[in-house]
C-alpha cells in the first residue's frame, strides 16, 4: 500500500469534518488534529480566505477591504448564461471565495447540450476498443422526491460512469422510474383523502388513475431535477418509464412467456393480505415485529385511541361431542377459532388416543370439529399437545388442510370485516373488534381457560403498517424454484460477483430457501393482468382454477387462445381485474430500458450491462427477480456484477423517517436551507399533525440552525468517503459541511497557483517530466503517480472510502500543503528562468492531473477549474469530463526522490515541533548538523525548500560538527547521523530546559534497555525475521544518538548557567 493511501487524511474516518491544512504524522496526532480543526470550523474558510488575500497584491489593506468583500458575499450569485451554454471562464475567479451555487451553475445544461452524456461509439457504430461501461440506474419511484440515500446511490454510480468515460470507454448511464404501484396508489390515496375528503372509489377507476398520472408527471419532473443538481451524467435521451409503452409491451411479454413456459400459473392459495391496502403482498414485502410479550398496539383503521393485545397466547377449551370431556387447545389469534375445522393431535400421544376419529362441538356455530392425527404439526411436548386447525387463516394449518384434505373457510371481507362463516353473532365485526368479542363469548361460555405471554413475532405490511392477515385468494403465481437454481449455477460458476461477499452469502441462502411469488395486486395503479377468464355458455366454472384462463399479447391473441379453449361453444371474455406486482416490472429493467422484446440496437450494444448498483436491502426484492427473468428470458445474466452500498441512517444511527423529521433532502443539503423551511416542508407530504410536531422536534434537535449550504461536490464526495465496507452510514451534515471547506481549500489553491502561472505561462506539449526537476517537483510527480495508481485500483475494486481518501491526501497533505508553499520562491521574478519554468510546468502538470483525478467524485468544481487552465498545444478537449483520467506512468516513478524529500520533510516537521516546544514562531533560526555527507548535501541543497515550509524560519544553515552549532540551541534527533538545533539562547529558563532533557534521557535510556534486552535473548538471529533485526537496530542507532544529543544539551545548557 502507497503512503498516499496509508496517509491520515480524514477521508478514512469521515466521522471528522477534513482539515483546511496541516500534517497529521500519527494516527493519534491526526485524532487531536481533526479534533482541534473541528473547534476552529467555523474560522476555517475565513482563515484560507485570508491566506489568498495575503498572497494576493494589496493583501495588507485588511479592514478596509473586510468589510467590502463581507457585502459581495451577501450579494445573491445569479446565473446569466443561457441554458445549454458554455459559462465565461474569462472572466478572474471571484475574489469572494467558493460559492458552490456559482460553480455549479451552467455546467450541467451544457455538458447535455454538448451530447457528452451520450454514448460514444467507434467508427464502425461499435463500443470503442478500450471498452464499455453500461449502467442501469436503478429507477427511483415517483412517490416522492430523492432522499439522501438516492444522493449515495447517483454518487457511487455517476463516479464510476465518468470515471470510465475518462478511461476512454463508451459509456451509457441509463435513467428511469419506476411507477411503484402499491406506494404510489398509497400516497396519491392518502392525499386525496387530506385535500378533499375523497376515496379512490368516489373517484372511479379511470378518474383516478388520471390523478395518479397527474402526480407521477410532477414528481418525475422534480426528481430529474434533483438527479440533475447531483451531476448524474445520464443520457436522458433514453429516460424509461416503466409504464411506458415500450415496457408495458416488455411486461406483457414477460407474463406470456412465463406462462406459456409452465412457470407462471393461478392458484387460490394463501396470500398476505393488506387489509389497510386492500391488496396481496408478497413475503418480502411483509416485515416481523418482534413483541417480547403482551403489547397493546393501534392498528390502522382504528380510532387512534383504540388498542388491541398482541404478544399472549389464549387457551380454551372445546366440548367433546357425545360426552363431558373438553380438549384445551391455544392460539395467539383467537378470533381464527370462528374457522376452525379440525383438532390435530400426534398418534403416538396416549392422552388423546381414545379421541382418535370423535368431534368437538363448536360452542358458536353449528359445526362439528373432527379430531385428526398429525405428526408434522403437533409437538405432543408443547402446549396440551392439541392445535387447533384454521388451514383458510395460518400457513401451517394451510398444509395440514391439504394433507388431510380439510375444507377451507375463509373468514374475512377484503375490508377486514368477518363475513357471514363466522356467524351472526360476530358477522360484521372488524378482525380485532371479533378477537375481543370471542375471548369474552369463551368466558361466558365457561370455556375460556387462560391468557399467558407470549414473546412472538407478528407480519406487519412494509408500506401501510397494518397487520397482515393470511387469507385464501386466486392469484398468478410464479413457480421460482427452477429460476432460481439456474441461478445459483450460473452464480456459482463465475457469471456474476457479488459485493461485498456479505451480500453474496445471503444470495445464496436466499435463493436456496425461495418460495413461490404471488404477482397479483388488488391495485387500480399497474399494469393490468394480461389474462382472460373465458366464460363458456352453459358451462358451471370454477374462475380459481387456471384451466379456465387464457393469457394474450393482446385482445386477439387472447380471442384466439379462447376459441380454442371453447370448442366452438359461446363465450364470454372478462379481463383479470388485478395488476401485477411492481417487482415483475422492474425486473426487466437491464432489458427492458433497451427495447427488449424488440430487436433493437441498443439491446445488442448494451445488454448486458456492466454494473448493478444497489442499495444490500433490495438485493432479493429486485436484484434476485432481475437475474432469474433475465437469465430465464434473454438467455443472458443481465450484469456480471453487482455492488451493494451501505443504508444511509442519521448522525444518531436512526433508520431515516420521515415522522422523525430526519429525512434529508440532498437539494437542501447542496444549497442549504432554514429550520423554518424545513418545517414548512413537512405540511407538504401526509403526516398528520401529531406527526409533523414529532417531526418539527426532531428536526430541531438535528438541525438548530438549518442545514448549510455544502454544494453538490462536496456532498458526492463526503458520500463516497463515507462508503467502507460496513452496512449502515451514520451521516453527519457537519460531516459534509467539512468537505466544502475541501472544495474551498481546492479553488483557492488553484486560484492562487494560477496567479504564480501567469499569463504568460505556456504548457509543454506532453504531460512528461523535462528533466530539469528539483527534489521536490520529482517528489510531487512521483505523488501524483502514485495517487492516480491508486486511484485507480481503489476504483477498479469498489472501494470509495480509500479513493476518496487518495484524492484527499494528495490535494490537501502534498499539493496544497507541501509543493505550492516549496515552489514559491521558485517562481519569483528573482529565480533563474530554467528553474521558474520547470516548477510552473510542474505545478500546471498537478493541476491539470489532480483536477481530472477529482472530477468523478467532483464534476463541478473541477470543471470551473479546469476549464480556466491553459491548454497543451494542440490540445482542443473541450471539457474535462472527456479528457483523459491519469494512470500510472512510469516516467513520473522517482522513488529516491521520495525517499529523500519525505526525510527532508520529516526533518522539517521534526523542526516544527521543535520551534513549537519552545514557542518560537518568528526569527526562528535552524541548524542541521549531519555527520552524513549525503544527508548533509541534501540538506545543502534544500535550505531554501526549508525555510519556505516552516513558518517563520529566519535562517536555516549545514553544519558538520557539534561545536559548529551555536551555545544555546535545542535540539532533536533526526536520524543516527543527523539533527536539527534551534537557536534559544536567552529566551528560555535553564534549569527547566536541564529538567527536560533529564526526564527525556530517562526514556531514551529506558527504550534503549528494551531493544538491548531483545537482541541479547537467545537464539536472536535464528528466530527473528531480517527485517524485524533491522528495524531493531536503526531504533537503536537512533536511540543512541538521540542520547548522545540529549547530554550535549544538557551539557550547553548547564555551562550556559556557569
Amino acid at each position: 500500500m502507497s503512503q498516499a493511501t496509508e496517509s491520515p487524511a480524514n477521508p478514512s474516518d469521515p466521522q471528522q469534518p477534513p482539515a483546511e491544512g496541516g500534517t497529521p504524522t500519527t494516527k493519534s496526532a491526526a485524532k487531536k488534529d481533526a479534533k482541534r480543526l473541528a473547534k476552529e470550523a467555523k474560522f476555517a474558510a475565513k482563515a484560507a480566505a485570508a491566506k489568498v488575500a495575503a498572497a494576493a497584491p494589496g493583501g495588507g489593506e485588511k479592514k478596509a477591504k473586510a468589510t467590502k468583500k463581507k457585502e459581495e458575499e451577501e450579494v445573491p450569485f445569479v446565473n446569466t448564461t443561457p441554458k445549454g451554454e458554455k459559462k465565461d471562464v474569462t472572466q478572474p475567479l471571484p475574489a469572494t471565495g467558493y460559492n458552490p451555487i456559482a460553480v455549479e451553475a451552467a455546467w450541467y445544461d451544457w455538458w447535455e447540450a454538448q451530447g457528452f452524456f451520450s454514448p460514444q461509439l467507434g467508427p464502425d457504430g461499435k463500443p470503442k476498443p478500450e471498452g464499455q461501461f453500461v449502467v442501469p440506474s436503478p429507477p427511483p419511484n415517483v412517490t416522492g422526491s430523492l432522499h439522501i440515500g438516492h444522493a449515495l446511490t447517483v454518487a457511487i454510480q455517476d463516479t464510476l460512469v465518468r470515471w470510465n468515460r475518462m478511461l476512454g470507454k463508451t459509456t451509457l448511464f441509463v435513467p428511469g422510474f419506476d411507477h411503484a404501484g402499491i406506494s404510489t396508489q398509497s400516497v396519491v390515496e392518502k392525499r386525496l383523502f387530506k385535500t378533499t375528503g375523497k376515496t379512490r372509489h368516489d373517484l372511479g377507476r379511470d378518474a383516478f388513475l388520471s390523478t395518479v398520472w397527474d402526480w407521477k408527471n410532477e414528481y418525475q419532473e422534480r426528481i430529474t431535477n434533483q438527479l440533475r443538481r447531483l451531476g448524474g451524467s445520464y443520457d436522458w435521451n433514453r429516460t424509461a418509464f416503466t409504464m411506458n409503452e415500450q415496457f408495458s409491451k416488455a411486461v406483457v411479454e414477460n407474463f406470456c412467456r412465463l406462462h406459456e413456459d409452465g412457470i407462471l400459473y393461478r392458484a387460490k392459495r394463501l396470500v398476505n393480505w393488506c387489509v389497510r391496502l386492500n391488496t396481496t403482498l408478497s413475503n418480502l414485502e411483509v416485515e416481523q415485529k418482534q413483541l417480547n410479550g403482551r403489547t397493546l398496539l393501534n392498528v390502522p383503521g382504528y380510532d387512534i385511541k383504540e388498542k388491541f393485545e398482541f404478544g399472549v397466547i389464549v387457551s380454551f377449551a372445546y366440548p367433546i361431542d357425545g360426552s363431558d370431556e373438553k380438549i384445551v387447545v391455544a392460539t395467539t389469534r383467537p378470533e381464527t377459532m370462528l374457522g376452525d375445522i379440525a383438532i390435530a393431535v400426534h398418534p403416538e400421544d396416549p392422552r388423546y388416543k381414545h379421541l382418535h376419529g370423535k368431534f368437538a362441538k363448536h360452542p358458536f356455530l353449528d359445526r362439528k370439529i373432527p379430531i385428526i392425527t398429525d405428526d408434522i404439526v403437533v409437538d405432543m411436548s408443547f402446549g396440551t399437545g392439541a392445535v387447533k386447525i384454521t388451514p383458510a387463516h395460518d400457513p401451517n394449518d394451510y398444509e395440514v388442510g391439504i394433507r388431510h384434505n380439510l375444507p377451507f373457510i375463509n373468514l374475512l371481507n377484503d375490508d377486514g370485516t368477518f363475513n357471514e362463516n363466522a356467524g351472526e353473532k360476530f358477522k360484521g365485526m372488524k378482525r380485532f373488534h371479533a378477537r375481543v368479542a370471542v375471548v369474552q363469548a369463551l368466558k361466558d361460555a365457561g370455556l375460556y381457560i387462560e391468557t399467558k405471554d407470549n414473546p412472538m413475532q407478528i407480519p406487519i405490511c412494509s408500506k401501510s403498517g397494518d397487520v397482515i392477515e393470511p387469507v385464501l385468494k386466486p392469484q398468478w403465481w410464479v413457480n421460482c424454484k427452477p429460476l432460481a437454481e439456474e441461478a445459483i449455477r450460473r452464480t456459482k460458476a463465475g457469471e456474476l460477483e457479488i459485493n461485498p461477499k456479505q451480500s453474496e452469502h445471503e444470495w445464496y441462502r436466499w435463493l436456496e430457501g425461495i418460495q413461490d411469488w404471488c404477482v397479483s395486486r388488488q391495485l387500480w395503479w399497474g399494469h393490468r393482468c394480461p389474462a382472460y377468464l373465458v366464460r363458456i355458455e352453459g358451462q358451471v366454472q370454477d374462475p380459481t382454477d387456471g384451466k379456465h384462463w387464457v393469457v394474450g399479447r393482446t385482445l386477439e391473441e387472447a380471442t384466439e387462445r379462447a376459441i380454442k379453449l371453447a370448442g366452438g361453444a359461446k363465450f364470454i371474455l372478462e379481463q383479470d381485474e388485478d395488476v401485477l406486482d411492481t417487482w415483475f416490472s422492474s425486473g426487466l429493467w437491464p432489458w427492458g430500458i433497451m427495447g427488449w422484446p424488440d430487436k433493437t440496437s441498443d439491446l445488442e450494444l448494451f445488454y448486458p450491462s456492466s454494473l448493478l448498483e444497489t442499495g444490500w436491502d433490495i438485493l432479493f426484492f429486485w436484484v434476485a427477480r432481475m437475474v432469474m427473468l433475465g437469465i430465464h428470458l434473454t438467455g443472458k445474466m443481465p450484469f456480471p456484477e453487482v455492488f451493494c452500498h451501505a443504508m444511509i441512517r442519521d448522525a444518531h444511527g436512526r433508520k431515516m423517517s420521515k415522522s422523525l423529521g430526519n429525512v434529508v433532502d440532498p437539494i437542501d443539503v447542496i444549497q442549504g436551507v432554514e429550520l423554518e423551511k424545513l418545517h414548512q416542508q413537512l405540511y407538504e407530504g401526509n403526516l398528520d399533525e401529531k406527526e409533523i410536531q414529532k417531526a418539527k422536534s426532531g428536526q430541531k434537535k438535528d438541525f438548530p440552525k438549518g442545514i448549510p449550504q455544502c454544494g453538490t461536490d462536496a456532498l458526492r464526495f463526503a458520500l463516497c468517503a463515507y462508503m467502507g465496507t460496513g452496512r449502515d452510514i451514520n451521516l453527519d451534515i457537519q460531516v459534509v459541511e467539512g468537505y466544502r471547506k475541501f472544495c474551498n481549500k481546492i479553488f483557492n489553491a488553484t486560484k492562487f497557483a494560477m496567479l504564480r502561472l501567469g499569463d504568460d505561462f505556456v504548457p509543454e506539449p506532453q504531460a512528461k517530466p523535462t528533466g530539469n526537476e528539483s527534489l521536490v517537483e520529482k517528489w510531487i510527480l512521483h505523488k501524483l503517480n502514485i495517487a492516480a495508481t491508486d486511484l485507480n485500483k481503489w476504483l477498479e475494486e469498489r472501494h470509495f472510502m480509500n479513493a476518496t481518501g487518495v484524492a484527499y491526501q494528495f490535494w490537501l497533505y502534498e499539493l496544497c500543503d507541501v509543493y505550492i508553499e516549496a515552489m514559491k520562491w521558485m517562481v519569483e521574478d528573482s529565480a533563474p528562468a530554467a528553474i521558474r519554468n520547470s516548477a510552473r510546468q510542474t505545478l500546471y502538470t498537478c493541476l491539470d492531473q489532480g483536477l481530472r483525478l477529482l472530477h468523478p467524485f467532483m464534476p463541478f468544481v473541477t470543471e470551473e477549474l479546469w476549464q480556466r487552465l491553459p491548454r497543451r498545444p494542440n490540445d482542443s478537449t473541450p471539457s474535462i469530463m472527456v479528457s483523459k483520467y491519469p494512470v500510472a506512468d512510469q516516467d513520473f516513478v522517482f522513488s529516491e526522490a521520495e525517499r529523500d524529500f519525505d526525510f527532508v520533510f520529516n526533518s522539517i516537521k521534526t523542526s516544527r515541533s521543535l520551534a513549537a516546544s519552545y514557542s518560537l514562531q518568528s526569527d526562528i533560526q535552524l541548524f542541521f548538523r549531519s555527520q552524513s555527507d549525503a544527508e548533509a548535501a541534501l540538506f545543502e541543497s534544500q535550505l531554501q525548500t526549508i525555510v519556505s515550509l516552516i513558518k517563520g524560519a529566519k535562517s536555516a544553515k549545514v553544519v558538520r560538527t557539534l561545536e559548529d552549532v551555536p551555545a544555546g540551541c535545542g535540539s532533536a534527533v533526526l536520524s543516527p547521523t543527523s539533527a536539527v538545533h534551534v537557536l534559544v539562547r536567552g529566551l528560555v529558563d535553564l534549569d527547566v530546559e536541564i529538567a527536560k532533557a533529564d526526564k527525556k534521557l530517562d526514556l531514551a535510556r529506558l527504550n534503549l534497555d528494551k531493544i538491548k534486552k531483545i537482541q541479547s535473548q537467545p537464539n536472536y538471529e535464528q528466530n527473528v525475521p531480517l527485517e524485524t533485526r533491522q528495524a531493531n537496530e536503526d531504533k537503536q542507532k537512533t536511540l543512541e544518538a538521540d542520547i548522545a544529543n540529549l547530554e550535549h544539551t544538557k551539557q550547553m545548557f548547564a555551562k550556559l548557567k556557569e
